[in-house]
């Protein structure tokens, strides 16, 4: 792409650093600027049409555009446009959404706390865990065990949690007392001659020996995504969860479920702790929970964890934790009307309905040349390329996600897989589309590779 001189594109690469993005590179090449949205389908500051097949980050539940979520901020905007939560503060917005947050979470829960972003609700997690257990008497028990490729955030604590190397080299992380175990993808982790059934033991005793490694009376809390997202899309096998909860609960260790991703809908379900059968004591949520339209983020916590922290709070005289946008008032009204939309429309159901499609048109492309497993649930999923000589391991994800942009289709390169997540609102043609440009990405990427 020519860049021309005062363009957006040359404005951006001359003043912003982006994120997740090699920096020299966008020099080179400049980024793709997109100018408006509506419905699952986004376009450039030149016009040209893409189906939004990632929902930006995994976040537009309701599609772009939706007038609902722009009158409730402006509402709100000329109401209350900001006030805080901290010193015994509150406001209308905040108090409707933690109580709505409550009354739909997928086990008991007693108290909903505000951040601005699914890092910051996981950041905050690791710190209430550690003063959870001072406020009990266990000054020793902090070490938190997350998962190999887990996605938790980038901030200095959450960037720890997760377990991705990109996210760790030249950062000077995972901070000490973080510890990652083995990850859940039975293809890739898998022990010559294993069955499915034996992996999924194995992950659970790798978990039960590191506990053990430590220390249980060392080990305070495990953290996962009931479905990993950034990690590829990687769906445990079955009876993963049940195994992996047995030697929690065995060891008193706190379970954190990480549904940034996977929560108001994703699978099929209003939370993926219902489709896998969890029992959380925290949940952290996020992205769909406002469709991203306004940043906003939310840890549910339950009476386990409420009352030593509300008791070391008596102590001490505050909960000394908190962000200035915490419960913003504009991002609590789009939150609780982005979940009244979800909820009038029956978006979860419309995933549940539109899942089999989905999910078959994903497995058929597992069959392509260029293909070696295509993973999923719900209305979220991922085909991983096969190695190829003469591409180093992630090169072939990034040029095939070039293919599919030049069609029209907005993808997410994760190494070699290439992710689908679009909005909840998609139709069973849209669904079709989605596809059919995949295809169509492939069969040119494989004459690519050929010529």
């Amino acid at each position: 792409m020519t860049i021309q001189p005062n363009s957006i594109e040359a404005r951006d690469k001359a003043y912003q650093l982006h994120s997740y993005t090699n920096a020299r590179a966008l020099e080179r090449d400049g980024s793709l600027v997109i100018d408006r949205g509506e419905g699952v389908y986004v376009y450039d500051n030149n016009g040209k049409k893409y189906i939004e097949a990632m929902a930006g980050l995994w976040s537009v539940a309701v599609g772009f555009g939706e007038n609902r979520l722009v009158e409730a901020a402006a509402r709100q905007m000329a109401k209350l446009p900001y006030y805080h939560t901290f010193t015994a503060r509150s406001h209308g917005p905040s108090v409707e959404l933690a109580e709505k947050l409550i009354q739909m979470a997928p086990v008991p829960m007693s108290k909903a706390y505000f951040t601005n972003s699914g890092s910051e609700a996981n950041d905050t997690a690791m710190k209430m865990v550690w003063y959870r257990s001072n406020a009990l008497g266990k000054p020793e028990k902090k070490k938190i065990i997350s998962r190999i490729k887990g996605y938790h955030g980038v901030t200095i604590a959450s960037a720890s949690l997760t377990g991705l190397p990109n996210n760790h080299r030249s950062f000077d992380l995972p901070l000490p007392g973080i510890f990652h175990t083995t990850c859940p993808h039975y293809r890739v982790f898998k022990q010559e001659g294993e069955t499915e059934s034996a992996f999924v033991e194995r992950c659970a005793k790798d978990l039960e020996d590191l506990v053990l490694r430590e220390g249980p009376e060392t080990v305070a809390a495990f953290i996962g995504e009931p479905v990993m997202g950034a990690g590829g899309v990687i769906v445990p096998p079955a009876g993963y969860w049940e195994a992996i909860q047995k030697v929690l609960k065995k060891y008193d260790i706190l379970f954190i479920a990480d549904e940034v991703i996977c929560g108001f809908g994703r699978t099929g379900k209003m939370f993926a702790t219902e489709t896998f059968s969890l029992e959380p004591d925290i949940i952290t949520v996020s992205k769909q929970i406002s469709s991203s339209y306004q940043p906003i983020s939310a840890l549910l916590i339950n009476e386990k964890v409420y009352q030593p922290l509300a008791d070391e709070s008596a102590n001490i005289g505050t909960f000394g934790h908190g962000v200035t946008a915490a419960g913003h008032p504009v991002a609590a009204a789009v939150a609780l009307e982005n979940i009244a939309i979800i909820e009038e429309r029956d978006l979860v159901g419309n995933v549940r309905a539109l899942a089999p499609k989905f999910q078959s048109r994903l497995k058929a492309m597992e069959s392509h040349p260029l293909a070696i497993e295509a993973r999923g649930t719900g209305l979220i999923g991922a085909l991983e390329l096969k190695p190829r000589d003469g591409f180093a391991a992630g090169e072939l994800g990034p040029k095939l996600l070039a293919v599919m942009l030049e069609k029209g289709l907005i993808s997410r390169a994760i190494g070699d897989s290439l992710a689908l997540c679009p909005p909840m609102i998609i139709s069973e043609s849209q669904v079709d589309a989605v596809f059919d440009l995949f295809e169509d990405s492939l069969n040119a990427f494989q004459k690519q590779l050929s010529a």
